[in-house]
């Protein structure tokens, strides 16, 4: 009977001391990327990631390209020893081998001690960051940051549904789009019949986002359409053949298309870009086809901006 008490305070003493499994992971609102988070951190309101009550602990989880992983790879690979004192460690995640390193820096007048964690996602590279303050070093040591590290997780998608609910509108269309990824949380989304791995140029795709901004008079409206559309990444060889006034849902916007190439195979394209007014800010959609693919592509991009709506 002592032998299985022993045995038994061993399994609960090992569960206690177990790692961290990828079940465990906390997925913060829109990212691929999670942890399980340490004692006392929770669910940040202001970023991806977690933080103290006092917001004086912030763990920061966020996506970055594909290959920047293998990017800082090969530089730990090359360099073992670092540079300019900060030596790269490594560490086992449910992920595959995190690379990571550890600083000592200021935010302000505070000393703080920086982490900073890399692992691979596949179609794009998991990226954390942590900062503790001095204060709180002995909760959150070097040990306890590491374990949080290895708890590490990647996930394939984030569901529609949540991807949805960050952004500062609804969209009730979807217009049958196979991939629906928000590009920054709560911030743009894109819509496409492409994805990451083979890009989306290729194929139709749409993106939605806020313009932080308005045209100050409704004689301004036209510069502030032509201006934006100067700034659509990915399309080369742009050439504006037609932008002009209309209305949304009763309100004032802008049409205008282009003709430009796009994508590491230099597809043509035909680019639409909607500004819809309205208040302090301005919705902004952008459809992309290739050309040929036109005629059945822009009733789809319609079906979508008309489908856009404000929350609330």
């Amino acid at each position: 009977m002592a032998f299985f008490r022993f045995l038994t305070a061993a399994v609960l003493f090992a569960t206690l001391l177990r790692p961290v499994l990828a079940a465990d992971a906390v997925f913060p609102p829109g990212v691929r990327v999670g942890l399980a988070p340490l004692v006392g951190l929770s669910l940040a309101k202001s970023f991806p990631g977690f933080e103290t009550e006092d917001h004086s602990v912030k763990v920061l989880l966020t996506e970055l390209p594909g290959d920047a992983y293998g990017e800082v790879k090969n530089a730990f690979t090359a360099n073992p020893g670092g540079t300019g004192g900060i030596k790269p460690e490594s560490v086992e995640t449910t992920a595959g081998t995190g690379y990571y390193t550890v600083e000592n820096g200021k935010d302000g007048a505070t000393p703080v001690r920086r982490y900073s964690m890399i692992l691979a996602g596949g179609t794009f590279s998991g990226y954390v960051a942590v900062q503790i303050p001095e204060t709180a070093s002995k909760i959150y040591t070097d040990d306890a940051v590491r374990q949080m590290f290895a708890s590490a997780a990647v996930r394939k998608e984030v569901p529609v549904d949540e991807q949805l609910s960050l952004m500062p509108f609804k969209v009730t269309d979807l217009a049958s789009f196979k991939t629906i990824r928000t590009l920054a949380p709560g911030a743009a989304l894109i819509l496409a019949d492409g994805d990451e791995a083979k890009g989306f140029e290729a194929a139709p795709f749409m993106v939605v986002s806020l313009i932080a901004a308005a045209p100050n008079e409704p004689g301004d409206r036209a510069r502030f359409a032509q201006q934006a559309a100067t700034t659509i990444p990915g399309v080369r060889d742009a050439r504006i053949t037609m932008s002009e006034p209309i209305r949304i849902d009763g309100l004032p916007a802008y049409e205008t298309r282009i003709d430009a190439t796009s994508g590491k195979d230099n597809t043509a394209v035909t680019v639409v870009q909607w500004l819809r007014f309205g208040g302090p800010n301005t919705l902004r959609v952008i459809g992309s086809a290739p050309r040929d693919q036109w005629p059945v592509a822009f009733p789809r991009f319609r079906a979508v901006r008309d489908g856009i709506q404000p929350k609330g």
